[in-house]
C-alpha cells in the first residue's frame, strides 16, 4: 500500500468515525471485493462469503466511534473478516474432529492475512525509503541487496575499501529503518531482520 493510499484510508476511517455515510460507502467499495476473495478462498462458499462480508462491514459501522484510533485500516478490516470466518467455521463444525480442525486453521488464516498485508505493501514502503538515500548509499545498498555482491566485489567496483562499503551499508540500513517507523515499528523490525545479514 502506497503512503498516499494509507493516509487516504486512515482519513476515510476518521470520516466514518464522525458518522459520514458517504465515507463508509467509499471504504466499503475499496475493500469489499478483496475481503470477499479472502473469505471465499477459505470457506469455498460464495453465498456464505457474501454474508460474512456484509457482517464484517456491519461490524465496522457498529464500531464507528472507535475507528479514528485505528492505525492500520487494512489490518483492521482483515482481522474482523478473519474472526467472522473463524466463527463461521466453528458454527458449521458438527463434531469434535471438525472443531479441532477449525482451530488448526487459525494459524493458516493468520499467515494468509499477514501475507496479504505485507507482501506488496511492505515492498512499496521499503522502496520509497530506499529512494530517499543518497546516490552512493542507494547504489551500494542495491548492489548488495539486488545483485547479491559481496563487500569485496562492491569495493572493487566502486574503488572503495571494504570497511568503507560496510560502513555505508550500516548507515543506509539505519536510515531506511528510521524512515519506516512512521508506517509501523513491525515493518522496521522485519526489514532489519531481513537485511541485517548484508552487514556480514
Amino acid at each position: 500500500m502506497a503512503a498516499t493510499s494509507y493516509y487516504r484510508e486512515k482519513l476515510l476511517l476518521q470520516q466514518v468515525a464522525a458518522g459520514n455515510a458517504f465515507a463508509f460507502r467509499e471504504f466499503f467499495e475499496l475493500y469489499r471485493n478483496r475481503i470477499f476473495v479472502f473469505v471465499e478462498q477459505l470457506i469455498h462458499s460464495k453465498a456464505d462469503a457474501e454474508e460474512i462480508v456484509q457482517d464484517t462491514f456491519m461490524k465496522v459501522w457498529q464500531t464507528a466511534p472507535k475507528l479514528a484510533e485505528i492505525d492500520n485500516p487494512a489490518q483492521y478490516i482483515y482481522t474482523i473478516a478473519r474472526n467472522k470466518t473463524l466463527n463461521y467455521i466453528r458454527k458449521i463444525a458438527s463434531d469434535q474432529r471438525l472443531i479441532v480442525q477449525a482451530w488448526a486453521n487459525q494459524a493458516e488464516l493468520d499467515n494468509t492475512l499477514e501475507e496479504k498485508l505485507r507482501s506488496a505493501e511492505v515492498k512499496e514502503i521499503i522502496e520509497k525509503a530506499v529512494s530517499q538515500l543518497s546516490e552512493q548509499k542507494q547504489t551500494i545498498f542495491r548492489l548488495s541487496r539486488e545483485q547479491g555482491l559481496t563487500h569485496a566485489e562492491i569495493a572493487a567496483m566502486l574503488g572503495l575499501s571494504q570497511s568503507r562499503v560496510k560502513n555505508i551499508l550500516v548507515e543506509a540500513l539505519k536510515q531506511i529503518k528510521g524512515s519506516l517507523h512512521p508506517y509501523s515499528d513491525l515493518i522496521a523490525i522485519l526489514f532489519w531482520i531481513k537485511y541485517a545479514q548484508l552487514l556480514f
